[in-house]
């Protein structure tokens, strides 16, 4: 009986050191069960609270268990004017570069705009960082949001329309 235990016991602090392992995740694009659990469900920007697109959302692990994370959210409650520029959350624990421009961390709006300029806003809707996006004509299943690795970097993904960024 007495092995039976010490036999129990060896298997649960093995699972319990597996599970602290696999919790400590180096950099790399997150999956869709580390989103689910990482994704607000409601984000709340310029004076409102309106729900995130788990299925549209993105993101990846900074060294130290950090994270990127982004998400396409409901604006229909919105004033025309800041719907029009705000397609959804951005949320980084670490600084990053956007296309070389600096992003402190925090929590922001964005939005991918006609114009081609990709603009990155604070929670009060003012206007933090403005950068030029790029088109990738060969990509054939463009979806609306996603985060992909690209050789030590990532390109945030909205449509065809992309932003490269690099943690800093």
């Amino acid at each position: 009986m007495n092995h039976i235990r010490a036999s129990v016991v060896m298997v649960v602090f093995f699972l319990q050191g597996a599970l602290l392992f696999a919790q400590q995740t180096g950099p790399g694009v997150l999956n869709a069960d580390e989103l689910k659990h990482a994704v607000p469900a409601a984000y709340f920007f310029r004076g409102q609270s309106a729900p995130v697109q788990l299925r549209n959302s993105g993101g990846f692990h900074i060294a130290g268990d950090k994270l990127f994370l982004a998400a396409l959210v409901d604006t229909s409650g919105y004033a025309a004017d800041v719907a029009a520029r705000y397609q959804g959350l951005l949320i980084t624990e670490e600084k990053i570069t956007v296309e070389g421009s600096e992003l402190p961390a925090g929590a922001y709006g964005f939005g991918f705009l006609p114009d081609g300029k990709f603009v990155v806003m604070d929670v009060g809707a003012h206007d933090v960082m403005t950068v030029s996006f790029h088109m990738d004509k060969e990509l054939h299943r463009a979806v609306p949001l996603k985060v992909v690795a690209d050789q030590g970097s990532y390109r945030f993904y909205a449509g065809k329309k992309w932003v490269g960024i690099k943690v800093k």
